[in-house]
């Protein structure tokens, strides 16, 4: 037998707010503003970005290339991880079981890298203390002369060729050609690179794990200030080429 509705409760459904489930850059560096008492224009002083430009970014119409993100966190003194985190998404104390952490990787929002030889992606950038960095990558490097020297960093990455081929060269290994569909996992404390193989450019997604904190400025390190091209910031709202969530196969 039912109890008595006095002794039920009755359950209100809360309208979902989409925009606190997957924040933005924008909504982030305004919640920062916010939390801070900053007009655009204090926040514009304080970061040495245009007002106008600091407005486009909170409305989500254009975003902020690496160099100018770091300028941000340096001028805020944050680190990077933390100026893109979003204080609403930490987990509450001794709820340690269950995170519900959740990110669509969108290579729009992505925080980017654009070099000569290689473009790089980095997915889910609003997630803070991430233990794992996915990256979705463009390689145009034909030969370890062109990547140069090979690169070492803490913890352990996992490749999967989308499309076209790769040769992986390592520091204890020969080198091994992978194509699409293929796949490995290595140590990346171990000297690595990645080159195209058969093709004018081939595309990937890499995923870095490891127990530190700062792997996210470890991987953004590595690129050297020498080596990256840090496109106009008004050119930072163009989309990519091809979405990393919908990879077209080469016609072969």
């Amino acid at each position: 037998m039912l109890g008595s509705s006095r002794n039920q409760k009755t359950w209100t459904a809360q309208p979902m707010d989409m925009k606190a489930r997957h924040p933005t850059l924008g909504s982030i560096l305004s919640s920062l503003r916010a939390r801070n008492g900053w007009t655009l224009k204090e926040m514009s002083e304080r970061t040495d970005i245009p007002v106008s430009t600091l407005s486009k970014v909170e409305h989500d119409r254009l975003t902020l290339t690496y160099d100018k993100l770091l300028q941000v966190s340096q001028r805020l003194n944050l680190s990077l991880s933390e100026l893109l985190s979003d204080p609403g998404s930490g987990v509450p104390s001794g709820e340690t079981s269950v995170t519900a952490r959740r990110s669509i990787g969108l290579v729009g929002d992505a925080v980017r890298v654009n070099t000569r030889n290689y473009d790089y992606y980095y997915l889910c950038p609003e997630l803070r203390k991430k233990r794992m960095i996915p990256v979705f990558a463009r390689i145009r490097a034909k030969s370890l002369e062109d990547f140069g020297a090979l690169v070492r960093h803490s913890g352990e990455e996992y490749i999967y060729v989308l499309e076209g081929g790769i040769t992986v060269h390592t520091e204890f290994y020969d080198p091994v050609v992978l194509r699409s569909g293929e796949s490995i996992y290595v140590d990346s404390s171990m000297g690595h690179a990645y080159v195209a193989e058969g093709c004018d450019e081939a595309t990937v997604l890499a995923v870095c794990s490891s127990a530190d904190e700062s792997l996210m400025e470890s991987l953004m390190s590595l690129h050297g200030d020498g080596s990256v091209v840090r496109p106009e910031i008004g050119r930072a709202e163009e989309t990519p080429r091809r979405s990393a969530r919908q990879p077209k196969s080469r016609k072969r």
